[in-house]
């Protein structure tokens, strides 16, 4: 009688440590996971602070440069299909990071043209609600390379949790996947060449 009691409680044990450590790796998965949910929030916030910008950008340029049409509608219509991306953290994958990456990379190209086009325009360069803008928009700018190397870093951790030994077990039992990160564009790495 007293090994049966013995056993029982020895498996008692052994069923209360297992669900305890199976328990601890999910719910540190789950934090992992909305670690990197959390952060891409804030990529997508400081995104479209930079797109609420442009209108104002675009309105106080216009007023200068009204018969700079072109350039002004490349940047409306770059600044509509980089909004129009949407990037959930249920389909936050390679792919979806890519698209979302290349409308942001329109939208970036565009900005440039809008800003060599200001450079003609020495009255408007003096405007001061030009200024704020363009201050805003290059702190805006920072803020996203920021925001980028932290949604990075969340993706690193937990993808690097998810494929320890046991833990890639428990995570393809639950159904966690890998997260895509952000990645340079290509031909980043090669200087640009520059002509006078």
């Amino acid at each position: 009688m007293k090994k049966s009691w013995i056993v029982l409680i020895v498996i008692a044990v052994v069923v209360i440590i297992s669900y305890s450590y199976v328990k601890g790796v999910y719910n540190k998965m789950v934090l992992l996971d909305e670690n990197v949910s959390a952060s891409w929030a804030q990529v997508e916030n400081v995104y479209q602070r930079r797109a609420d910008l442009i209108p104002n950008l675009v309105a106080t340029v216009k007023g200068y440069a009204s018969h700079e049409k072109e350039t002004l509608t490349q940047v409306i219509e770059a600044r509509a299909k980089a909004t129009s991306v949407n990037i959930t953290p249920a389909n936050l994958n390679a792919a979806s990071i890519q698209q979302f990456q290349q409308a942001q990379a329109g939208l970036s190209s565009a900005l440039s043209k809008l800003m060599v086009v200001v450079e003609r325009y020495p009255e408007l360069k003096a405007n001061q609600n030009f200024l704020e803008l363009q201050a805003q928009l290059e702190g805006t700018e920072n803020r996203i390379a920021v925001e980028r190397k932290k949604f990075n870093q969340s993706a690193q951790g937990y993808n690097t949790y998810i494929r320890f030994f046991p833990k890639n077990m428990f995570a393809n039992m639950f159904g966690f996947e890998k997260k895509a990160y952000f990645e340079a564009e290509k031909g980043a790495e090669k200087v640009p060449k520059v002509e006078f």
